[in-house]
């Protein structure tokens, strides 16, 4: 299927060696590029880069501050997976209480939000039984399958809704995730939390698509990632429609989020 897909997710890194054998030893990422300042690996189909980041160290962004992008790995057993991570020691965890089952109204699916050894935000994402999508389900025996979507926390849904409609996506789903899991999963300090989750699909159809997370309770923080800085995430798009002749390549969406434009 032709149109805008998402291509590679871009996190600049402090040491590329260190943060490369990290997701290779833990998910199982398959090596697929290395060069001095770049590093290709893929995780099912999905393509995570590697790059040098070229600015100072940044505090983590909180989950409800617009500097927050975390990357979704679907995993088929939240036990195994768990175990598997644990072997390493360079992760720290974000969910308070280990991995949540969220609500049936939220979509009941086991997840847990950890950060690699950046500070990039990840989460392992386990579907409820009867719930799993057909592509994640014909991945043979890997614990890790791939990368399903990068969640974006932004300050109002139908803005960013119209910037990315603009570059081919389009609105799939959206629901009120609300309670106390909510509230442990994102490691908010909470009784409970409410966030507004949107789905936008690429027209490309394949994953990873993108999540936007929209935050009422408590409220979103507007503090993007800094310039240069490990949080400073790219979507790097394919398939994008044609623009005009001097659009730029690299976007920033209304919060800040960053996108390069591969050229046609």
């Amino acid at each position: 299927m032709s149109g805008t897909r998402i291509a590679a997710i871009r996190l600049p890194c402090v040491d590329l060696d260190a943060t490369e054998a990290f997701y290779v030893e833990a998910f199982g990422c398959v090596r697929e590029t290395r060069e001095t300042a770049r590093r290709v690996i893929r995780l099912g189909n999905q393509r995570i880069e590697l790059v040098l980041a070229s600015g100072a160290p940044a505090a983590p962004a909180p989950s409800n501050a617009t500097g927050f992008q975390h990357c979704a790995i679907i995993v088929a057993d939240m036990d195994a997976a768990m175990a598997r991570l644990r072997q390493s020691h360079v992760w720290s965890p974000i969910s308070r209480n280990g991995p949540e089952q969220l609500p049936q109204a939220s979509g009941g699916a086991t997840a847990f939000k950890f950060r690699d050894p950046d500070g990039h935000p990840l989460e392992l994402l386990q579907f409820a039984p009867g719930q799993v999508p057909e592509i994640w389900q014909a991945q043979g025996g890997a614990v890790f399958r791939g990368v399903d979507h990068s969640a974006i926390t932004v300050s109002q849904t139908d803005e960013a809704i119209a910037f990315y409609r603009g570059l081919g996506f389009d609105p799939s789903e959206r629901h009120l995730n609300r309670g106390v899991e909510q509230a442990r999963l994102d490691g908010l300090a909470l009784e409970e939390a409410l966030v507004e989750v949107t789905t936008l699909r690429p027209a490309g159809g394949a994953p990873p698509h993108l999540e936007l997370l929209c935050y009422r309770d408590p409220p979103g923080l507007s503090a993007p990632a800094p310039d240069g800085s490990v949080l400073a995430t790219v979507l790097r798009l394919e398939g994008v429609p044609a623009r005009d002749g001097d659009a730029p390549r690299a976007l920033r969406d209304p919060d800040g989020h960053r996108l390069d434009i591969a050229e046609a």
